[in-house]
C-alpha cells in the first residue's frame, strides 16, 4: 500500500502538514529507523519518503531489518517511487557497529505479542534492552542530533484505579511475572535513555503510546483491534477471550507519527511523554461493542454481529491482569501536539485500507 490508497493519502498529507513539528529539522538529515516494517514503523517511514517525493526533502532514510527481501515486498510501492531508502540487513543490538552516523534515530524495534512475553521472557528482556543499548552507543558515538525510543503504557503496570496518568505515576510491574517481562524490560531501556542524556549527554527521548491502530496494518496483524474488525467485516460474532474488563485509550496510526515527531524534534532530552488520545478511553468489551454495533462494516453483508466471551484456558498467563489505563497526554499537547481521529475514525480507515496493508 503506498500513494494509491486514498485513505493512507490523506494521512500522509495530514501529518506533513501539521503546524506542530517542525518537519525542515529533517531536510538534508539521515534518519535511521528499527521496527520500520511495524505498523507504527511502516507509517513512520511512509510520511519520511512522502516528504522526499511529494515535499522535495534531501533525505536519507535507513531501515534496520533482520530480512531485507521481506523488507523490500512491504516497501515495495516507496521503493518503486524513488524513495531515499536503505535497507540495512542487522540485528538491532548489533547497530553500534554500523558504519552510519544518523543524524536522528527513532527506536521502535520490540516484540509486540503477549504470548511472546509470557513464553520468551528472557529473549524479550534482551532484544529490548540490548537493543535500545547499541544504538544508544551509536547515538552517542555518532553525535546524533535526536535519539527517540518508542516506550509503551504497559510501563505503568497495573493500574487498579481510574485514575488520570501523567508521566509521573507510579508502576506496578511484578519482575516474578514471566508476563512482565515486557514491561519492564521497556522501564529498563527508558532508564538507560535517561541514563544516557545525563552521564553522556545524547539527545534521548522517550514516547510511550497508548494501543495505537489504523492505515498500514498489515492482513496477518493478530491484535485485538484486527480481529474485531475482521469478525465485523466477515459478519461473524466477536470473540473476547477475557472478560473484556481492562479499559484503556487508544490512538490513530497517523496521531502517533505526529506524536514521534513531536517529541523527536520538539521534546525536552532526557524525558517522556505519554501520547494517547483521552476522549478514547474505554473497555476491550465496549470496544468490542462499538466495532459490532457499526453499520459502514456490516455494509458487505448485513448481519447483525454479537460479542460473546470464551475464556482461553491459558488466559491468566498470557493476557494482562484487568486493569486501567487513563493516560494523560497533557504534557504531549504542550508541544502544540493535537490528536484529530476519533475511535470511530480508526476502524472506519483501518477497514479502508486493511486489504492492501
Amino acid at each position: 500500500m503506498w500513494l494509491e490508497n486514498e485513505t493512507f493519502r490523506e494521512d500522509l498529507k495530514y501529518m506533513a502538514g501539521v503546524p506542530f513539528v517542525p518537519w525542515e529539522k529533517l531536510c538534508g538529515k539521515c534518519v535511521l529507523v528499527t521496527g520500520g516494517t511495524g505498523l507504527i514503523g511502516f507509517n513512520v517511514v511512509a510520511l519520511l519518503a512522502f516528504l522526499c517525493l511529494e515535499r522535495g526533502f534531501s533525505m536519507d532514510i535507513v531501515l534496520l531489518v533482520r530480512d531485507v527481501e521481506a523488507a523490500r515486498r512491504r516497501f515495495a510501492g516507496m521503493l518503486q517511487a524513488g524513495a531515499p531508502i536503505r535497507l540495512v540487513r542487522c540485528a538491532v543490538s548489533e547497530a553500534e557497529g554500523l558504519g552510519i552516523s544518523p543524524d536522528y534515530i527513532i527506536h521502535g524495534a520490540s516484540p509486540t505479542a503477549g504470548r511472546v512475553f509470557a513464553e520468551r521472557p528472557v529473549e524479550t528482556i534482551e532484544t529490548i534492552v540490548e537493543g535500545t543499548r547499541a544504538l544508544l552507543r551509536l547515538a552517542r558515538r555518532g553525535a546524533s542530533q535526536g535519539f527517540l525510543f518508542l516506550s509503551s503504557m504497559e510501563v505503568y503496570g497495573a493500574v487498579r484505579m481510574e485514575e488520570p496518568i501523567d508521566e509521573q505515576h507510579e508502576a506496578a510491574v511484578d519482575p516474578m511475572t514471566p508476563r512482565d517481562s515486557y514491561p519492564e524490560a521497556k522501564r529498563l531501556a527508558e532508564a538507560l535513555c535517561a541514563g544516557y542524556a545525563t552521564e553522556y549527554g545524547a539527545p534521548a527521548k522517550v514516547i510511550r503510546l497508548t494501543q495505537t491502530f489504523g492505515a498500514g496494518i498489515r492482513p496477518s496483524e493478530n491484535r485485538v483491534f484486527a480481529q474485531f474488525l475482521r469478525s465485523a467485516l466477515r459478519g461473524e460474532d466477536i470473540l473476547l477471550h477475557t472478560p473484556g474488563g481492562t479499559k484503556h485509550s487508544y490512538l490513530y496510526t497517523a496521531d502517533a507519527v505526529t506524536a514521534i515527531f513531536a517529541v523527536l524534534l520538539a521534546g525536552k532530552v532526557g524525558e517522556a511523554y505519554n501520547a494517547t488520545r483521552e476522549d478514547t478511553y474505554a473497555s476491550i468489551r465496549e470496544m468490542a461493542e462499538l466495532v459490532a454495533s457499526m453499520p459502514e462494516l456490516r455494509a458487505g453483508h448485513g448481519r447483525t454481529i454479537s460479542v460473546r466471551v470464551e475464556l482461553a484456558a491459558d488466559s491468566g498467563r498470557v493476557y494482562p491482569a484487568e486493569s486501567y489505563m487513563n493516560l494523560d497526554a497533557t504534557k504531549l499537547r504542550g508541544l502544540g501536539w493535537q490528536a484529530r481521529f476519533t475511535l470511530r475514525d480508526m476502524f472506519l480507515r483501518m477497514a479502508r485500507t486493511m486489504d492492501e496493508g
